[in-house]
């Protein structure tokens, strides 16, 4: 009987020694090794057991014998049964009867038709000295075997695992620098052929391109945050185009733009027949973003019924269409932005504030123009050749002009300058654009021409135009419950110029409170 155990863990271990080249594919490996215990030593169950890096706890990583309900449901603490007991000593344990073990928590479920005596033999995997799994299994030999055999192969079985994932641990580390390097190649190419990728050379914007360079490969939730115009919307392209989604869709989303109503079925679809006018089943933005990335602009307007059911797909990748039961899964990165102040509007009630949580793993910070002047000048230089040549001319600026655009703080940021030179290249006569041009468009009077005839230009007696547009807002807000949409519709401005206003007025707190009292 020696001898034939000794064959049939020889040829085991022979087989699982033959799949060493496929250890790159580490789940696949593994689920191998678990097939090579059951084939060869007619195991019925088995389990690989690893940390959870994003919960803490062990999860079964691989099985044998389970279904995948069976498998969900194994799910331990660090310390929890015999699983946990094992994974805190580093060493095997025997169960010989699990009917008598307390430990023995059967959280599979995997057992509870079994009427005979079942054993259960578990071992840790041991990689760079610490426990980083369990290797379990039910009793591999007969009782004419002793414990001792099952745990001493079982751990020249749990060595090996340890070094498929040694190998695979190696090769994701390598793989990591190169995606490192592959990006920041694209950039200086990219720089270099001015494309996409033009950010500016500031010592700002040089922070900025090492940020996207980190965290583009990965798959982590990034924050775009600064004031409006500042290319976050562009910086989010890049992080698309810079990752391994880049061949999968990249879906842009203003929550801003978009009445709360409708919100809902435009992110995660409708059935057919869910509300009036659904004649057809529709797909939301998450489902056309699958394997790819969903940009969600001003996620600070974001409704809060709106925001729990987003919180629910950062963590479980999961939601249901508009008149649907069905869950479904989606595969997406997220990517938001905002000029809000969202932990400021988490304190008050305002933004959920474990979605803030979840959302600002990876803050990112857009400066704008005005701290990066040395920017200015290659900017308008970039917009000027890009401009002139969808309108087929010949431009250019004089020294004064560029000397004069250089001064100003840019309150739009690159938006209004790209806005600007289009503007300009489409008035100028000649060749040149000169600053007489300009100047009429930077100008930012504080008071109009009728304002000054009746107040004279003390304005003495009168409240600035300043305080009486700030009043305007404030009352068409409050009459909307802080809903900037809503208030900027009333008085006939786009979404985004209401941002500005509220911004401009330091209205957030209040807007936050106006939506908090209107739930």
């Amino acid at each position: 009987m020696a001898s034939k155990t000794l064959n049939l863990q020889l040829h085991c271990l022979q087989a699982i020694s033959g799949i060493i080249d496929q250890a790159l594919d580490l789940e696949q490996s593994l689920q191998d090794i678990l097939r090579i215990l059951a084939e060869t030593l007619s195991m019925k169950r088995a389990t690989i057991t690893l940390v959870d890096r994003s919960t803490g706890k062990l999860v079964i990583s691989v099985s044998q014998g389970l279904s995948p309900e069976e498998k969900r449901r194994g799910v331990y603490g660090l310390s929890e049964g015999v699983t946990g007991l094992i994974f805190q000593t580093a060493e095997p344990y025997v169960v010989p009867d699990i009917r008598h073990e307390p430990l023995f928590l059967n959280k599979t479920q995997s057992r509870k038709i079994e009427r005979d005596r079942i054993s259960f033999v578990g071992v840790p995997i041991i990689l760079h000295g610490q426990p980083i799994g369990v290797l379990n299994v039910d009793r591999l030999f007969g009782d004419e075997v002793d414990f001792n055999e099952d745990v001493a192969f079982l751990t020249v079985v749990a060595t090996l695992i340890g070094q498929f994932m040694s190998l695979n641990e190696k090769y994701e580390a390598k793989v990591e620098v190169l995606k490192r390097e592959n990006v920041s190649l694209k950039f200086k190419l990219s720089q270099e052929s001015r494309g996409l990728y033009i950010v500016g050379r500031s010592l700002a914007m040089q922070d900025v391109q090492r940020q996207i360079e980190k965290v583009a490969p990965t798959r982590a939730t990034v924050l775009l945050l600064g004031e409006s115009g500042t290319g976050k919307t562009l910086i989010g392209r890049i992080i698309h185009d810079l990752s391994e989604r880049k061949d999968y869709p990249f879906i842009k989303v203003n929550c801003a733009s978009i009445p709360e109503n409708l919100l809902e079925s435009e992110l995660f679809g409708y059935e057919k027949g869910a509300f009036t006018g659904a004649d057809q089943t529709k797909p939301g933005r998450f489902e056309e973003a699958n394997k790819g990335t969903i940009f969600l602009d001003e996620i600070g307007e974001l409704p809060l019924g709106l925001q729990a059911k987003l919180l629910r797909v950062l963590q479980d990748k999961e939601f249901e269409r508009l008149g649907s039961n069905k869950t479904r899964q989606v595969d997406v990165r997220i990517l938001a932005a905002t000029n809000k102040d969202l932990a400021a509007l988490a304190e008050v009630g305002a933004f959920r504030p474990d979605l803030y949580y979840r959302l600002n793993v990876f803050p990112l910070q857009t400066p704008p123009l005005r701290e990066r002047k040395e920017d200015i000048q290659s900017l308008i230089i970039h917009f000027l050749n890009k401009v002139s040549k969808e309108y087929a001319r010949n431009l250019t600026f004089s020294t004064e002009a560029l000397a004069v655009l250089k001064e100003y703080d840019w309150p739009g940021n690159v938006r209004e300058m790209e806005n600007l030179v289009e503007r300009l290249v489409i008035l100028a006569e000649n060749e040149r654009i000169d600053a007489d041009l300009i100047r009429p468009y930077l100008t930012i009077p504080s008071r109009d021409d009728s304002y000054e005839a009746e107040y004279g230009s003390e304005g003495e007696g009168a409240p600035s135009l300043k305080s009486l547009e700030k009043s305007v807002i404030i009352d068409a807000l409050r009459r909307h419950g802080g809903i900037q949409h809503k208030a900027a519709r009333e008085l006939g401005i786009t979404p985004r110029q209401m941002g500005y206003r509220v911004k401009k007025f330091n209205l957030e707190s209040m807007v936050a409170v106006q939506r908090v009292k209107n739930r």
